[in-house]
């Protein structure tokens, strides 16, 4: 039994438990008052939180808010001047010129003011409490002051990212972007979130000549320093506006004085291909193997060369892309450092010569080198995508669960998922696939995430649709020819699909689908011709902002009729904001139009 002692603490702890539980959901429901516009209950609730902690400076705000809400500003003008007696808080002194201002007395305002940024002359430290209470009014001008004048009193200070920010707030792009480029090079620890910043303008101040100014002065500090630094920096930029092959000069200039590593303009191909920007790829991977002795970077590079190969080549050109990866092989030999010549090897004899025995040779006796754990899943990886190719599901199925359970929450094993939900859907386990598609739409990767996406809505709409799935079962049967890289016949079934079911839910995809299948075989008119459909008789549905920029893209770059690009891209702008390709075709409109900021 509990004695008196005990028991005593057991019913202060259920008091004290009871109460925080009772201040708690009062919180909320002031909060719920507020968040409505009922600023009458909201005002009681917060008086009542105020009076149980005086001392919290939120509650106190949210009952000032409250009044000039209700337009109380006497009531007001006093609580803050009796707080200000009290504490004498110099960020209270904005306060009472904000109440003033609500009133329309703007001399009265600028006095307090005024008299706000003296106290920061006097004392510097206040500068933090006032500029936020500045900024928080969207007074951004004395905000402003506020940190200049604390940062000539004490010259350790540093608001140059605040000051930043504020210029930019303010529309003075010039001043911006010289205080953000002197603080990222004084500071470089911060450069990454400058970028960001800048980034954010770039993307967004799509009116102004923010980005031609931004250029200018990288340009103009380049050409008068001689830090590295700036060239960086240009790059960096030029990577932002997809001008790669600009980036790939200041990435020259770079390796020119500094030639201690390739590694960035590595990755800048990298960039450069997935952007399709092939030829700019070409020249900086020759680049690559021109300047380096290194066996990793010469692997790297001869990797991305015979991708891009292989990609573009015709059946005719195939026995010299084999010819061209036995040279490579023999030259830099079988072992783990290779290992990425001897997987685009395995796949294309599979999936182009269409000899998948021969892929799995090559597999096997990849599995034999000395791998780590990253590698022996890729080879695994490759293993299976080849078992799938032969239609042996299961052993497929296999292997991509091996890489799920020896990466657990890698990225890998987040494509090793989204590979095996794609098996499912291949052998028409539909209600499977559909569970895998609806966990990976959450995928941390943005491109798994969209790949799971676009197939959890093809299996459920076309479900709810037809009830047999069909459609659905033929729809996947020309999927799995296309991943069989069997193009002719994906052609015939997805046609077969347009008349058996036209009209249904599955005609609008069979549509884009055949459409990317032409593209691919750069049959670009009959590309435009199936996206033509989804416009004229698809456009409420899913895939409409898809047809209009895969259309706008091949008038772009295929063609070379931007006239026609450029109304495709604004109907994505004005009409499908919340579609993944608005940021791109914002841009590539913007570049048809002739604005100097892309």
């Amino acid at each position: 039994m509990l004695n008196t002692f005990n028991m005593k603490i057991f019913f202060l702890y259920i008091t004290l438990s009871f109460s925080l539980f009772a201040f708690s959901q009062n919180e909320q429901l002031a909060q719920y008052y507020y968040d409505k516009g009922d600023f009458e209950k909201a005002k009681i609730s917060y008086e009542e939180l105020l009076a149980s902690v005086p001392q919290n400076y939120q509650y106190f705000l949210r009952t000032i808010d409250c009044y000039q809400q209700l337009s109380q500003f006497d009531f007001a003008g006093k609580a803050i001047q009796q707080r200000f007696d009290k504490y004498k808080q110099g960020a209270l002194l904005v306060e009472l010129g904000y109440n003033f201002q609500l009133q329309k007395e703007d001399a009265k305002a600028k006095d307090y003011y005024d008299q706000a940024l003296e106290r920061i002359q006097k004392n510097p430290n206040e500068v933090y409490a006032i500029s936020n209470s500045f900024e928080k009014k969207v007074l951004l001008e004395y905000a402003l002051k506020s940190y200049q004048t604390a940062a000539q009193l004490v010259p350790n200070y540093n608001f140059n990212y605040q000051i930043g920010l504020l210029y930019g707030q303010l529309g003075n792009a010039e001043m911006m972007i010289s205080t953000f480029l002197d603080e990222a090079f004084n500071s470089p620890q911060h450069s990454i979130l400058i970028q960001s910043q800048l980034s954010r303008f770039m993307s967004n101040d799509g009116e102004s000549n923010f980005n031609e100014l931004l250029r200018k002065a990288l340009i103009l500090r380049v050409q008068k320093s001689q830090d590295l630094f700036w060239n960086r920096y240009l790059s960096w930029f030029y990577v932002q506006q997809r001008e790669f092959s600009k980036a790939f000069i200041q990435e020259k200039a770079i390796y020119k004085r500094n030639s201690e590593s390739l590694s960035n303009i590595i990755n800048l191909a990298q960039l450069t291909i997935e952007d399709d920007d092939e030829e700019t790829a070409k020249e900086i991977l020759g680049f690559v193997l021109e300047n380096t002795k290194d066996l990793e970077l010469l692997i790297q590079a001869n990797s991305y060369l015979m991708e891009l190969k292989i990609k573009k080549a015709t059946e005719k050109e195939y026995s010299g892309i084999l010819a061209e990866l036995d040279s490579l092989l023999k030259q830099y030999e079988i072992s783990p450092f290779t290992l990425s010549l001897q997987l685009i090897q395995a796949h294309f004899v599979t999936f182009n010569l269409k000899k998948p025995e021969e892929g799995k040779t090559i597999i096997k006796k990849a599995l034999d080198l000395q791998l780590n754990d990253y590698q022996v899943a890729q080879v695994k990886m490759e293993l299976a995508d080849i078992l799938l190719f032969e239609e042996k599901f299961n052993q497929a199925l296999l292997y991509y669960s091996q890489i799920q359970m020896d990466l657990k929450n890698d990225v890998v094993a987040h494509e090793a998922s989204l590979k095996a939900a794609k098996t499912s859907y291949f052998k028409t386990d539909f209600e499977w696939a559909l569970k895998q598609f609806k966990e990976l739409k959450s995928a941390n990767t943005q491109l798994i995430a969209n790949d799971a996406l676009e197939y959890f809505l093809l299996i459920n709409d076309n479900t709810v649709a037809d009830s047999t799935q069909t459609a659905l079962a033929a729809f996947a049967k020309g999927d799995y020819l296309l991943y069989q890289n069997r193009n002719q016949e994906a052609i015939a079934q997805f046609q077969m699909i347009l008349k058996k079911h036209k009209g249904e839910e599955i005609e609008a995809v069979t549509l884009l689908r055949l459409g990317k299948i032409y593209e691919k075989t750069a049959d670009y008119n009959l590309a435009l011709s199936q996206y033509q459909e989804i416009i004229d008789h698809h456009s409420d549905g899913i895939y409409i902002d898809e047809a209009l920029y895969f259309s706008a893209e091949i008038y772009n770059k295929k063609l070379a009729m931007p006239d026609k690009a450029k109304p495709l891209y604004e109907k994505i702008i004005f009409s499908h904001e919340d579609s993944i390709y608005f940021v791109d075709a914002r841009i590539k409109f913007r570049e048809l139009r002739g604005d100097k900021n892309l």
